[in-house]
């Protein structure tokens, strides 16, 4: 074996070797986990106190394409969201909806946008967005609306301020998924987290008009760690009892 072919062979193993640790890499920065029918979870990783902390968004396959529910928080993962989406299910991303103003929610609605991706959020959240220099949707509504792509209808409630001023939740009431974004705190947390933002008077009663709402979630989906239970809204309150 020549000198100069030892070298092709060690360029193209070293590349390889690369690639198979960038895969490996994405794949520990981006989960997706199959929820119902059309509906799946994606969950982005970002270092809290140096441990990863994890942070749930949502999307649906629909007739009209994909519609994302909040954008991937680690901000190298907004386009291998898209690209896992596409090799996966063969669809493009049409649409994005955040659902409070925070980063975990909107990191991507820019980026999103300049991919020709429409990006939604509710006024309360456009306005909170340019205040705190957070990225903001390209387009808002300003009351509760419901969003219609091909065979799927989404609906978004403002029930009260809680985690934020502006957290919105979204209803998907085909699969009775109750997206919940941060609103709503996941079974497994024995704390509240971040509520340097929230309004912790407001965040028991806004919740309890969402489960007046939406009385008989078959999913609920906290904006953090696990969705198993559809206990979240009860959690959260007793959470709230606590402080």
């Amino acid at each position: 074996m020549t000198t100069a072919f030892r070298h092709i062979i060690l360029t193209i193993l070293t590349f390889l070797g690369l690639t198979v640790y960038a895969q490996k890499q994405t794949t520990e920065n981006l989960k997706i986990s199959h929820l119902t029918g059309d509906y799946y979870i994606f969950t982005t990783y970002k270092p809290i106190n140096g441990n990863p902390f994890p942070s749930n968004g949502m999307y649906c396959l629909t007739d009209n394409g994909v519609v994302l529910f909040d954008t991937p928080w680690d901000t190298t993962q907004f386009q291998p969201l898209l690209d896992s989406i596409a090799n996966r299910h063969n669809k493009k991303v049409v649409a994005c909806i955040a659902t409070h103003f925070h980063d975990d929610r909107t990191a991507g609605l820019e980026y999103y946008k300049s991919k020709g991706i429409k990006t939604y959020s509710s006024k309360q959240t456009f306005d909170l967005c340019n205040q705190h220099n957070e990225k903001q949707a390209e387009f808002y509504f300003t009351n509760d609306t419901t969003f219609n792509f091909g065979n799927h209808s989404f609906q978004t409630c403002y029930a009260g301020e809680g985690h934020t001023k502006d957290n919105i939740v979204v209803w998907c009431n085909d699969a009775k998924i109750l997206y919940g974004g941060c609103l709503v705190k996941s079974t497994d947390n024995n704390g509240l987290g971040n509520i340097a933002d929230a309004n912790l008077n407001e965040w028991s009663s806004t919740i309890k008009n969402v489960m007046k709402k939406y009385p008989n979630p078959t999913y609920v989906i906290p904006g953090h760690f696990g969705w198993t239970s559809n206990k979240g809204l009860h959690h959260t309150r007793k959470l709230l009892k606590k402080k």
